[in-house]
């Protein structure tokens, strides 16, 4: 088995780990995944709902650019919801509660289907690294398998340590073992290491739950899906989820443990996420909310394993069992195991190129939570795209690297390597400038020809993308050419309280009208007819509606992008020696020789560079 060499070996089989080695074999590269665990394949480790706010936007890119994420949530999901509704189209993501036993099981059997693709259990000790260059793996037996290239997806299991109360304990994920020896090796071969936090809640039997007592959250009346494909269909039968809230009792009997919680004693002194706070950190910082919401999620279609949204903890069991029997619909709750916090290795990702390969060692890539992500679906997205770099690197062919006006995975990938991150990451819609573009209904037209190019979508996805985008610019043409007169225009409008017309015009100007959604269009009869006799499906028509109504929005930030998009041209040698340059601030310099930016917009992103340091910087390139 191990007498050839790989072209890429994955190391780590969780959501980025999986991508990525599905990536590189379907691109035709011999690839190898390395698990302590075949049976934990794509675990969920913490809540199994995947999407969400900006999250949502990160599956659909994913999929469009043939990714395995979406097809898996769509066939494991037990409820599908698209969050934000009540807002523009830039800010509707979508979000499906999952499967979690089925969840791994068909991503394990997606990949066992995946051509080029060997699996190999066994905990990976080292790396080999010759010249500057990635050679391959060695494991805890002793083994030494040869690779041009490796991915390291190694999630919170990098010296991993678990936090409940006073104790704590060796382990990358409850009930599994920490890895030892790889950052070691890293830090040996000069890379700089940190440590980050994350936690998750108790899991409960919810046999135990009084439910009459909480509020009961279905799932959308018609729900979509995440894959753009026909391989997977929307849900027809949903289970519902639950929300109950926290009380001032439950935070009072929070609060007796805080001298025995490793956050408030010191035992844990590396950052959490920010925006997923754990119950006790919550109380602390809000101590004016009375109460905090908390989702009942269920874990799948028939388990009574149940999830505990909002409470996530690593007070001692006793105070978490004490607190959550305080809550109402909780009052006879029994625990299937307590919260935990986890304590792990991570590598600041400023040592990265854009195409996630290691600034210091020549085909070695980081995906996941290694670079301080946090979060299924951006540790996904990074596994995808350093799979496919690693296989294109590998095989001599240019890298993709996304721009952050086409995807989100592009704004994700520069944030960390051009600021870097000193807390757990998470994908935010504000954290994009350009988040109009960036729709989760438009992913496919975006990111599905770039994939097809280098071969990774298929043919039938790009021919399904080109017959969407086709029909749905036919319909927006449909509205600017078809007339309507003063008789029929007048009554839709004064109903909507909209200023009526003193004479014909272009439907395409009625329907920008603020007030006038498709109800009111499909009032006219030539709108009606026109959808009955292409025969066009909702997701067209609801691709043309977003074409229509925002189309001013879109043209405004798609000119701002191409006007930054120019000093995406203006490369920077890569030996440019920034402390020649006299007028630059010296925060300037001492940044950009760290970073080492690749163009001048990358370099106007860094934090402590100035405008005028990068006008300085213009001047002195000669431009």
């Amino acid at each position: 088995m191990f007498l050839e060499e790989y072209d890429v070996i994955v190391v780590g089989a969780g959501h980025a780990g999986s991508e990525a080695a599905a990536a590189a074999a379907n691109l035709g590269s011999k690839t190898l995944l390395v698990t302590m665990s075949l049976q934990n394949i794509a675990q969920m480790s913490c809540n199994p709902a995947m999407g969400g706010i900006a999250k949502g936007q990160i599956v659909r890119e994913i999929d469009a650019l043939g990714g395995y994420s979406g097809i898996v949530s769509d066939k494991t999901a037990i409820q599908f919801k698209m969050l934000n509704k009540s807002k523009g189209p830039a800010m509707w993501s979508p979000r499906v509660q999952s499967d979690r036993m089925r969840f791994a099981e068909e991503w394990r059997m997606m990949l066992e289907a995946t051509p080029n693709l060997d699996f190999y259990q066994e905990m990976v000790k080292g790396l080999i690294i010759e010249d500057g260059k990635i050679k391959g793996i060695k494991t805890s037996l002793g083994v030494e398998i040869r690779s041009k290239s490796v991915v390291l997806t190694n999630g919170t299991f990098l010296n991993g340590l678990i936090h409940i109360g006073e104790k704590q304990f060796g382990g990358g994920r409850a009930g599994e073992s920490a890895a030892t020896g790889i950052t070691e090796d890293l830090i040996k071969a000069g890379f700089e290491a940190g440590r980050m936090k994350t936690g998750t809640p108790p899991r409960v039997d919810g046999r135990s739950l009084d439910y009459s007592k909480m509020n009961e959250e279905k799932g959308d009346a018609k729900p979509a899906k995440f894959s753009y494909s026909d391989v997977t269909a929307p849900l027809v039968h949903q289970r519902s989820c639950h929300m109950t809230y926290t009380s001032l009792n439950v935070h009072d009997i929070l609060r007796e443990g805080f001298d025995r919680s490793p956050m408030f004693n010191g035992r844990i002194k590396s950052l959490g996420p920010r925006y997923c706070p754990s119950i006790e950190d919550k109380i602390n910082r809000f101590a004016d909310k009375e109460r905090h919401q908390l989702f009942v999620e269920p874990e799948g279609w028939n388990t009574c394993e149940v999830y505990v949204n909002g409470f996530s903890t690593s007070l001692p069991e006793d105070i978490q069992f004490k607190a959550l029997r305080s809550v109402a619909g909780f009052e006879n709750v029994k625990f299937f195991r307590p919260g935990y916090a986890i304590e792990y290795d991570f590598f600041p990702p400023t040592q990265l190129k854009h195409t996630l390969e290691t600034k210091l060692v020549e085909g070695l890539y980081f995906a996941g939570q290694i670079n301080g992500t946090t979060g299924y679906e951006e540790a996904a997205s990074q596994g995808l795209m350093a799979g496919i770099n690693a296989h294109l690197k590998v095989h001599e062919k240019d890298p993709l690297i996304l721009k952050r006006d086409e995807a989100y995975i592009g704004v994700l990938i520069d944030d960390l390597i051009t600021k870097g991150t000193e807390e757990p990451y998470r994908m935010f819609t504000s954290r994009a400038e350009y988040r109009t573009l960036l729709r989760q209904d438009n992913a496919d037209f975006r990111l599905t020809p770039m994939s097809y190019e280098i071969g990774l979508a298929s043919e039938d996805r790009l021919r399904r993308m080109e017959k969407k985008l086709n029909e749905s610019e036919k319909m927006v043409q449909f509205f600017k050419e078809t007339s309507v007169t003063i008789a029929e225009t007048n009554p839709i409008l004064e109903a909507k309280e909209s200023a009526p017309i003193s004479q014909g015009d272009k439907m395409f100007k009625i329907f920008s009208r603020p007030q006038i959604e498709l109800e009111d269009m499909l009032k006219f009869e030539k709108v009606d007819a026109y959808i009955k006799e292409n025969d066009l499906d909702e997701e067209i028509v609801e691709q043309a509606v977003i074409q229509v109504k925002y189309s001013g929005y879109i043209e405004k930030e798609r000119n701002n992008a191409d006007k930054l998009n120019r000093l995406e041209e203006v490369k920077i040698p890569d030996n440019f020696d920034y402390n020649k340059i006299k007028s630059m601030s010296i925060e300037a310099k001492q940044k950009l020789s760290k970073i080492r930016p690749v163009t001048i917009s990358q370099a106007s992103r860094i934090s402590g560079v100035s405008p005028s340091d990068i006008s300085v910087l213009l001047i002195y390139m000669g431009r």
